[in-house]
């Protein structure tokens, strides 16, 4: 069975074509400022390889769709109904399954929510301290990037040649969109990432944790709306607000030397240290830290002051192999009690296992 993934940005698309379930990559590539999906489409390329199936990695559906599913209108409707949680995440990937329905009728469309990973993180990390009726309304942490946090979930035990059920893990998923996870013995048990994508830590240009009562004083004395202020805290906040640079991207933060965009590093490597210590003391320990994503990958001088502090547990990296090197690799020094390594995630691979599942299944 041949399934294809688009992964869609906000701006770009990225795509894998996988034989299942041999997952033997058929095709794959990445198209840059995407401005309506039919034209992508059509770009697409994929060979004389057929395509029997699309899935996809959605976001956000609420606590019925914690899982992966067959996409079908009463799935667009809950992604609907969470709009206003994930705004920009959902509004991309309901405009691009649709237009991929639209274009290939009758190939089955399988959505795999980001929050399916997390289904396993305890109650007494997932509950909020809100009114009853609330959490019936479906308010409570899900947690995001369940994709790539299940892929570091088994890669690192690769690396390490360690079984994944011996294995404290805190997965870190640094990019324009951020997040830490705690996997104990291969399931997540905590994620900084809560109700939306619009928590944890500080991403591009979406804030990160955020006293609610502040959202109402400004909102109560300036006189704006939700609209407006979902706007603001999604497009101008984060690294963006911060460092007063457009966009947020830590390549042109890293660059600026000024004191707002060394502030907003500090604002992060710091939301990154502390996560990880709060996991350790949630797991009992800690037995590996994982870097990943754009930022997690190639910022050597990210990955060192996120680790910065932390050798009371046992996290010592080696400055050349941080610095220096290519690919999936330990970057920790030699006997540190603490394996750090960075790695590639794969997304689209482990979309593509979840929607063969369901498809088999069927």
């Amino acid at each position: 069975m041949n399934i294809l993934v688009p992964n869609l940005g906000s701006t770009s698309l990225k795509y894998q074509l996988l034989e299942m379930p041999a997952e033997r990559t058929l095709a794959k590539g990445r198209l840059e400022r995407v401005t309506d999906y039919a034209t992508a489409i059509q770009q697409i390329q994929t060979g004389d390889a057929r395509i029997d199936a699309l899935a996809f990695k959605a976001v956000h559906a609420g606590p019925r769709y914690r899982g992966t599913f067959l996409a079908d209108d009463e799935l667009f409707r809950a992604m609907e109904e969470f709009l206003p949680a994930a705004p920009v995440h959902n509004a991309i990937y309901l405009a691009g399954m649709r237009a991929f329905r639209q274009a290939m009728p009758g190939v089955p469309l399988v959505a795999a929510f980001e929050t399916e990973f997390h289904a396993t993180i305890p109650d007494y990390a997932r509950e909020y301290g809100v009114p009853q009726a609330w959490r019936e309304r479906g308010v409570a942490r899900y947690g995001f990037h369940g994709a790539s946090h299940q892929f570091v979930a088994g890669r690192v035990p690769e690396l390490l040649g360690r079984a994944a059920d011996e294995l404290r893990i805190v997965s870190c998923h640094l990019g324009g969109s951020s997040s830490l996870c705690a996997i104990e013995r291969g399931r997540s048990v905590d994620t900084t990432m809560g109700f939306s994508p619009q928590s944890g830590l500080e991403n591009a240009t979406r804030h990160g944790d955020l006293d609610v009562f502040a959202v109402l004083f400004m909102m109560q004395r300036e006189g704006w709306g939700p609209a407006e202020v979902s706007e603001q805290l999604a497009k101008g906040g984060g690294l963006a607000g911060l460092s007063g640079i457009p966009g947020g991207d830590v390549r042109d933060l890293e660059a600026a030397h000024t004191p707002a965009a060394r502030l907003a590093l500090a604002v992060f490597s710091y939301g990154v240290r502390k996560a990880i210590g709060a996991y350790a003391a949630a797991m009992g320990g800690l037995d590996a830290i994982a870097f990943t994503g754009g930022i997690g990958e190639n910022s050597a001088r990210l990955r060192a002051a996120c680790c910065a502090g932390l050798e009371f547990l046992g996290v010592e990296l080696d400055a050349s192999a941080n610095e220096g090197g290519a690919g999936d690799r330990v970057v920790s020094a030699t006997g540190a009690r603490v394996a750090v390594v960075t790695l590639a995630t794969d997304e689209e691979r482990i979309v593509a296992r979840r929607a063969y599942r369901v498809l088999a299944g069927r």
